[in-house]
């Protein structure tokens, strides 16, 4: 894949240092002897990456180039983030208790199975540097799918990154990356819903997969866009955790609930899997106690939930006809993005649609050049539709 998702490079430095802060002596050997982490290699910083488009072209029109939600967060979140301004001198050791609580008690599993974090980016990180192994693990992943995790891991602790391309309907291979696994392997990683692909697996074959080959290595499921499936009880891999099974799976806010810009995740593991990322994040000292205190009302905001997936689907349905009558094929989104391959230079195509206002994303895969469109307002989608037609 020749463009990296870059969003959330811009935690990168304070995350490794915090994190080295707290690494086992081989892998802080390792990383004194690595360059320094204040900036990353140029390669990491693409063209036209998440970070760069909203560095040098700010007042667009349609930003549709992030996944987030435009139409979040609740109006329940935002008072719970002036309510909790009072108080904000605080550590919000008890806001953060409270909503430990509230998410494990609907999900059903212990706290002790259960970390927070600012958003799910410190977690991957964190794994990144676990499953590393000092740069003795590999881990599995597909191609495309979203990479931080194991760019991660083989950018900056030299593990393996086994690259798994996708079936031809643009999902997981299960049986390829079963496959794949060998002494070596540390982990395997599954973006479920798939970024940037939009594309979904199967449950039962998914929840098979986890529950066999967790047994031999641990199993990380990423759901940052689970919440906009018709069923994210009934698809996400939370199950298997609760059936002792060696798999993590990581939440975030930054979808559906529109927290993005206010940083609060969390991931759910057998106690013995939470422990050993204990060193790299501290949970109560993760979120502030306004995204803390947004969270909590978030989370039972049912309705604003609704609607927001609600106005996502209908601008979805008017971005699928406009590449419809435009003459374009997409692959079929269970997200809040769409993909679908151009008839130009995805990065040329990406910068004539900045020239007009719109901000979308490149790839290139599958001998094809591609764009991603996040999901916007519909005033949003109809810029994208006016940019577009002047180019297709």
């Amino acid at each position: 894949m020749a463009t990296s998702m870059n969003r959330r490079n811009w935690l990168k430095t304070s995350a490794l240092v915090t994190g080295a802060l707290t690494l086992p002596n081989g892998i802080l050997q390792h990383a004194n002897a690595a360059p320094a982490p204040a900036a990353a290699p140029a390669s990491s910083y693409k063209r036209f990456s998440e970070q760069a488009i909203a560095r040098d072209f700010p007042t667009l029109k349609a930003r549709l180039f992030a996944n987030e939600n435009p139409f979040g967060p609740s109006e329940k979140a935002k008072k719970a983030i002036v309510d909790a301004m009072a108080n904000s001198y605080q550590y919000p050791f008890l806001l953060i208790e409270e909503l430990t609580a509230k998410i494990t008690t609907a999900e059903g599993v212990a706290k002790e199975q259960f970390m927070i974090g600012a958003g799910s980016t410190p977690l991957l990180q964190a794994a990144a540097m676990i499953f590393a192994k000092n740069g003795g693990g590999s881990i599995v992943a597909a191609d495309p799918s979203y990479d931080y995790l194991p760019e991660e891991a083989s950018k900056f602790f030299n593990a393996k990154w086994v690259k798994v391309p996708l079936t031809p309907d643009y999902k997981h291979d299960l049986d390829a990356m079963e496959k794949a696994i060998d002494a070596n392997t540390s982990l395997v990683y599954i973006c479920n819903p798939n970024n940037p692909t939009g594309t979904v697996v199967d449950t039962a074959k998914l929840k098979a997969f986890c529950e066999r080959v967790s047994k031999r290595v641990p199993v990380f499921v990423d759901e940052a866009y689970i919440d906009y499936l018709p069923d994210p009880k009934g698809t996400t891999l939370i199950d298997c955790v609760k059936k002792g099974h060696n798999v993590i799976v990581a939440r975030t806010f930054s979808k559906l609930h529109g927290f993005a810009g206010l940083r609060v995740g969390y991931i759910v593991a057998q106690p013995d899997m939470i422990k050993s990322f204990e060193p790299y994040s501290s949970s109560w000292g993760a979120i502030a106690a306004t995204s803390a205190n947004a969270a909590l009302a978030s989370y039972g905001d049912t309705d604003f939930l609704k609607e927001a997936l609600k106005k996502t689907n209908e601008s979805k349905e008017y971005l699928y006809a406009v590449l419809k009558k435009e003459g374009y094929t997409y692959i079929p989104s269970s997200t809040n993005f769409v993909m679908f391959p151009l008839n130009m230079d995805s990065e040329r195509f990406v910068e004539e649609m900045m020239k007009r206002g719109v901000g979308v994303r490149s790839w290139k895969f599958n001998s094809k050049e591609w764009c991603r469109v996040s999901i916007g307002r519909m005033d949003e989608m109809k810029a994208f539709e006016e940019a577009f037609k002047q180019l297709s």
